[in-house]
């Protein structure tokens, strides 16, 4: 029997236990399913194929090696699976379990009930600490500990060489609406070569950086392990990344055991203190996914039904947000800079949300489709329970309301980074760049800017619109019948106290910082 691997969002040959099994079980036909209808969706865009299409040709070429290349079918899962099963007879499919969006959800339940009606047996196997079917977040956090422990898997020594040729349909240059350059210039790639020499530079240098360097977009670049692409494309398995980072944690508590010429003790405690903070953060990662794998309609409709229909959706706000063109400056120079190179640090991202949701008071659900097709990092299972949280709507989290211009004082205070995206801003007097709009005339036009011809004016006042969001919002979650149903948020979602566990929601929960609070890429 033909053994189908179907390569969706693990594209990698390194740690992938359904390849492994498949290829002890008979000839395998390596797939991946190049679905019109995925990028169709509203959260995608051509800029995730610029990053998706040297990982598939990565992995062509490393399946070639093993014995068979990889086959690239164009179509609909369905359809594409009936093809081959009448052209080869007998199939068994091979895959990892995925979290993605309401349509992969979807696609996925035809594709189980089509096996079921064709008597085609497709064994999921999972890859991250995410359960599926999850009855209760009890013991979760050791679960993930116990995953993330198990061996690696290698690569199969070969694959059986198919006794058929079977022709792959091409790759084509692009894909999706366009976000960014068109040219892709700026974008870091996400396939397996890159992850491995970003994981092993944050192993042995970067991490000492990470705790002081994660919040400001000045430093996250190189602070931070930067290997979101990777993971969310799956070219690096988290159990990889997870083990090596612990690896990482005892050489350097044990430096001086093994080097001649050891790294300071201040060096040493920030390196520790960087791998511990990364991995608690890999551990959240899965955490957040675990939302949507166990409540899918999180992507459409408010964690807590309290919150929908307050907020509409003004077309023009979201479009000047979307461009960088709301008059607040730090606000423009972050988006600018994530349409312009698809990444930006979680703490930017925490803000982008919470601007539009709060200050600009708008429905979390056009944002949420923006950042998504902007994101080279795009991993719906973060993306949205975070949108939300960033948004105030799951009702167990505090409010969090991101003051943008005292973020940019602190995060940006000689404005290096607002100059370079907001050039037209560059001639403006340091103490006046965060909030041009209070200064002088003569000063701005010395510096060569009018409001609202070389820069606009902010379309809210941002004080003004940040108490109003505060004050509606709270009268909202105030009342028995909003903290029932918080409490019952919590229960689904919310994690247990344990080894490795997260901090604990609860419906009262005051998060203590964003670096426990939001996770988007770290």
């Amino acid at each position: 029997m033909l053994q189908i691997v179907w390569f969706k969002r693990d594209l990698r040959v390194h740690n992938h236990r359904p390849l492994v099994e498949a290829a002890a079980a008979g000839p395998v036909l390596p797939l991946y399913i190049l679905e019109p209808g995925l990028w169709q969706q509203s959260d995608m865009s051509a800029r995730h194929w610029r990053v998706l299409r040297p990982c598939l040709e990565a992995l062509n070429a490393d399946l070639a090696a093993l014995g068979q290349g990889l086959i690239v079918r164009e179509g609909e899962a369905v359809p594409v699976l009936a093809a081959l099963k009448a052209r080869l007879g007998p199939i068994a499919i091979w895959s990892h379990e995925e979290t993605g969006n309401l349509w992969t959800y979807g696609r996925d339940r035809a594709v189980l009930a089509w096996c079921r009606a064709e008597g085609v047996i497709w064994r999921e196997i999972p890859q991250t600490g995410v359960v599926r079917r999850l009855r209760a977040r009890t013991g979760w956090a050791e679960g993930w500990d116990r995953r993330m422990s198990e061996p690696l898997v290698p690569p199969p020594r070969g694959l059986t060489p198919l006794p058929f040729a079977i022709p792959s349909d091409p790759l084509p240059p692009v894909l999706g609406v366009l976000i960014g350059p068109a040219d892709g210039a700026g974008e870091p790639p996400g396939d397996r070569a890159m992850g491995l020499r970003l994981l092993e530079s944050f192993a042995h240098r970067r991490a000492m950086r990470y705790s002081k360097g994660l919040s400001s977009p000045l430093t996250a670049p190189q602070a931070c392990s930067r290997l979101s692409p990777a993971l969310a494309l799956g070219t690096l398995s988290i159990a990889e990344v997870v083990q090596r980072l612990r690896s990482a944690q005892s050489l350097w508590r044990e430096a001086d055991l093994w080097q001649t010429d050891p790294a300071p003790p201040a060096q040493r405690r920030a390196a520790i203190g960087g791998l511990k903070g990364c991995l608690s953060r890999l551990a959240w990662h899965c955490h957040f996914i675990q939302k949507l794998e166990d409540q899918p309609t999180i992507e459409i409709t408010c964690l807590h039904p309290a919150f929908e229909g307050l907020r509409g959706t003004d077309p023009a706000r979201v479009a000047a947000w979307a461009k960088g063109e709301t008059g607040i400056p730090f606000i423009d120079a972050c988006m600018r800079a994530l349409v312009a190179t698809g990444w930006i640090n979680f703490r930017m991202r925490a803000m982008l949300c919470s601007f539009a949701a709060y200050q600009l008071w708008q429905d979390w659900r056009a944002p949420a489709h923006h950042l998504a097709r902007s994101f080279i990092d795009y991993e719906p299972g973060i993306h949205y329970p975070q949108v939300q949280m960033q948004s105030g709507t799951t009702g167990i989290n505090t409010l969090r309301i991101y003051n943008p211009v005292k973020q940019g004082l602190d995060h940006d205070p000689e404005g290096v980074f607002l100059r370079k995206w907001l050039p037209e801003l560059a001639g403006v007097p340091t103490p006046l760049l965060h909030e041009p709009w209070k200064a002088e005339t003569p000063l701005l036009k010395a510096a060569g800017v009018r409001l609202d011809s070389t820069y606009p004016r902010p379309i809210v006042d941002p004080e003004a619109a940040a108490r109003f969001a505060r004050e509606t919002l709270w009268a909202v979650r105030r009342g028995g019948a909003f903290r029932k149903v918080a409490a019952e948020v919590v229960e689904k979602h919310g994690s247990r106290k344990g080894k490795s566990a997260p901090v604990r929601e609860t419906a009262r929960w005051v998060a203590p910082d964003t670096r426990q609070a939001n996770l988007f890429e770290d």
